[in-house]
């Protein structure tokens, strides 16, 4: 059901934030954890958490969500998922060589209450260091040059805090016991371009691809020399059947967005609007 902001004032008060409307239909809060340092072959990263909330015709809503935890954070945070009501979904790494070591933890939810899935989110985020209240937002420019970057992909960028951000979605609709998945529930390529100075960048984020799309994607991924972190799934019964890979590299700009691309070019994707 399309959804405005000010059908999730609950949502937001109990999270102690605001979130935003995407898709029409998803309410995404951000929980950056600017407390933590979290760097990765010399490289300060901007890590964090979402919870997404879709509702439906039926009066439930869906949340879809990730937690950002370190080593010592992990077992305690899926304790209060469990506590309450919702489900794990995966547990994996997003880095490879980085401190603090940290993790990151699917989840999902469904409730007529949209409330009593918040605070599921808030007493899992209560044994973690996360922030209780939202930082300020800054948008510095971002030090790359943005529009080769974005010709190369064919797509534009979004300034995340001084990140230059693109989302991709699936062409096909995505669905899970019976309910469409919008993209911003999760169902999305995520690219990001940090600025590290001369026209470089430290590039991460992770593909969503079909079973028969991942070898291809692997392979142009390493062709421009950029590494694979990760290969897995977030969710547990979506149709099609997603798995993500991430990855990371650290090099010219402009040369890795063409990279990306080829590895683009083998999924069935289109820019997000």
């Amino acid at each position: 059901m399309p959804t405005t902001a000010a059908d999730w004032t609950g949502v937001a008060d109990l999270l102690g934030r605001p979130g935003t409307m995407a898709d029409e239909s998803v309410y995404r809060v951000r929980f950056t954890r600017q407390e933590l340092p979290v760097t990765t072959y010399g490289v300060r990263l901007l890590v964090g958490s979402y919870a997404a909330f879709t509702r439906y015709e039926d009066g439930g809503t869906l949340l879809m969500g990730s937690l950002s935890v370190t080593e010592a954070e992990l077992q305690p945070a899926v304790d209060a998922l469990h506590a309450g009501g919702l489900e794990l979904t995966a547990v994996h790494k997003h880095l490879l060589a980085h401190e603090p070591t940290m993790w990151w933890a699917h989840f999902h939810g469904h409730a007529l209450d949209p409330l009593a899935l918040a605070r599921g989110v808030r007493a899992a985020l209560a044994v973690t260091t996360t922030p209780s209240t939202a930082p300020a937002v800054s948008q510095p420019e971002v030090d790359l040059d943005t529009a080769a970057i974005e010709d190369a992909l064919n797509a534009k960028g979004l300034n995340d805090s001084g990140i230059h951000r693109f989302t991709f979605n699936r062409r096909e609709t995505v669905t899970d016991h019976g309910r469409v998945l919008p993209p911003a529930t999760g169902m999305t390529t995520l690219i990001s371009f940090q600025p590290v100075g001369n026209g470089r960048a430290a590039v991460n984020g992770d593909f969503a691809m079909t079973a028969g799309e991942v070898q291809n994607v692997l392979k142009a991924l390493r062709r421009g020399g950029i590494d694979i972190v990760e290969l897995h799934n977030h969710g547990l019964t979506e149709d099609p059947r997603l798995f993500f890979a991430h990855f990371w590299a650290l090099d010219d700009g402009v040369a890795l967005a063409r990279t990306l691309r080829s590895a683009l070019d083998a999924t069935n994707t289109v820019p997000a609007a």
